[in-house]
């Protein structure tokens, strides 16, 4: 369905051709209506499918409409975001949508100065987007007013639960006098979310968009190789030397192992980028610009980077290790497939790995398909390459993982 069948703003269908939206995903097809009537809306839907602009059109288009009939004064929509990577390009979003009506987006988070952020605070904004901390530390200062809100989303909601935000969530709905509409979105969804989702919007206007059954999309093949956890770095160059167009993104589980295969693909002249939480935000914001640009195509990443974030062309996804959450499965390799695109995702399951295997395949219901390599072409990939490390790290490595174990047996 084209776009100019909801009624839009003659300007903000301009900026929608201009960025290559000509026809509606399944989630904007059913959410776009619903949000322009002013309804709450709960939306369930595959990563990659354009949930952002599903929100980010209809909320655009009735600011600049109201502003357009009269004089809108403070904040009219505040969307909350788990990570500020999310928050930067759910801002961009926003910045490229809105770039020709009366409608004035802003994205903040922390981990960098707070001067100019307050600055254009004080400019006014129509739109807020935001990590809970940076924008509770500017209500608390007084450079925030939430009090005008029409509209609250929360986006990646069940990310937000995981980190701890629920408290953040309900002190913000306590601080929303004015009676409001609620966007939930989602592309996962267990008991719990479902408790806080309805917790959160209204039960007499409430409208449910359900994914299909599968909550891989359609667009992503994704298989499992069977490989030992000393072997997953000759297996990776391998891949890497196999598919030499392509643009991946690497999930491991720790930092640390994000900076070891980073080490270990450099000793073979393969160039990566790391992202990881122990990274400043100029660094992070630094690497982000260097992997959308192309400059470099092979990004390693923790599970900060599986949650919403859309990267331009990624034509392939490598857990090098299973999610320890079977969810983060999904927002993963999310991140290939997006839109009407194709991609590729990758697992290394190791022995150890299995039972994170099998949860996966519980979540989606389905036996993920093995890529079965023979004892000689494993023995041949292996002992071709050489991708030892230095003490040091695997020192660092083994540190690291002792103390997880430590961790574990006193929980017990």
């Amino acid at each position: 369905m084209k776009f100019e069948k909801f009624h839009l703003s003659e300007d903000l269908l301009r900026n929608l051709t201009d960025n290559g939206f000509f026809r509606t995903t399944d989630i904007q097809y059913k959410a776009i209506p619903s949000i322009l009537k002013g309804e709450d809306v709960l939306a369930i839907a595959q990563t990659g499918t354009g949930k952002t602009a599903a929100f980010a059109i209809p909320i655009i288009n009735m600011i600049h409409t109201e502003k357009s009939s009269k004089r809108a004064i403070g904040i009219k929509c505040l969307i909350l975001v788990p990570t500020r990577e999310l928050a930067q390009q759910i801002g961009e979003v926003f910045n490229k949508l809105s770039k020709h009506t009366k409608v004035k987006p802003f994205a903040l988070f922390g981990g960098v100065e707070q001067d100019a952020q307050i600055q254009k605070l004080q400019d006014g904004i129509d739109i807020l987007i935001s990590t809970p901390g940076r924008m509770f530390d500017l209500i608390a200062q007084g450079h925030v007013d939430i009090s005008r809100i029409e509209t609250l989303v929360l986006d990646e909601a069940d990310h937000m639960l995981d980190l701890g935000f629920i408290d953040d969530i309900t002190s913000v709905k306590r601080k929303l006098t004015k009676r409001h509409q609620t966007l939930f979105f989602s592309a996962t969804i267990n008991p719990e979310i479902k408790k806080l989702a309805f917790s959160q919007v209204r039960s007499s206007a409430i409208r449910i968009q359900i994914s299909p059954e599968d909550p891989v999309s359609k667009n992503i093949t994704h298989f499992v190789m069977h490989v030992e956890m000393d072997d997953k770095r000759f297996f990776l160059a391998e891949y890497l030397r196999q598919n030499p167009d392509g643009k991946f993104i690497i999930f491991v589980r720790t930092r640390v192992r994000a900076e070891r295969v980073a080490k270990a693909l450099a000793r073979v002249e393969v160039q990566s980028l790391t992202l990881h939480g122990e990274k400043d935000q100029t660094d992070r914001a630094e690497v982000m610009k260097t992997f959308r640009k192309g400059d470099c195509k092979i990004l390693i990443a923790t599970d900060l980077s599986a949650r919403g974030i859309d990267i331009p062309d990624v034509t392939h996804v490598i857990n090098y290790d299973l999610p320890e959450k079977p969810e983060n499965y999904v927002h993963r390799i999310g991140r290939t497939g997006r839109g009407f695109n194709k991609g590729v995702a990758v697992s290394f399951c190791s022995t150890e790995e299995k039972p994170l295997l099998a949860e996966v395949e519980s979540l989606i219901t389905k036996k993920i398909e093995v890529l079965k390599v023979s004892k000689q072409d494993y023995k041949a990939i292996v002992e071709t390459q050489d991708l030892s490390l230095d003490a040091s790290l695997q020192e660092l490595l083994n540190s690291e993982d002792n103390y997880k174990k430590a961790s574990k047996r006193k929980k017990k």
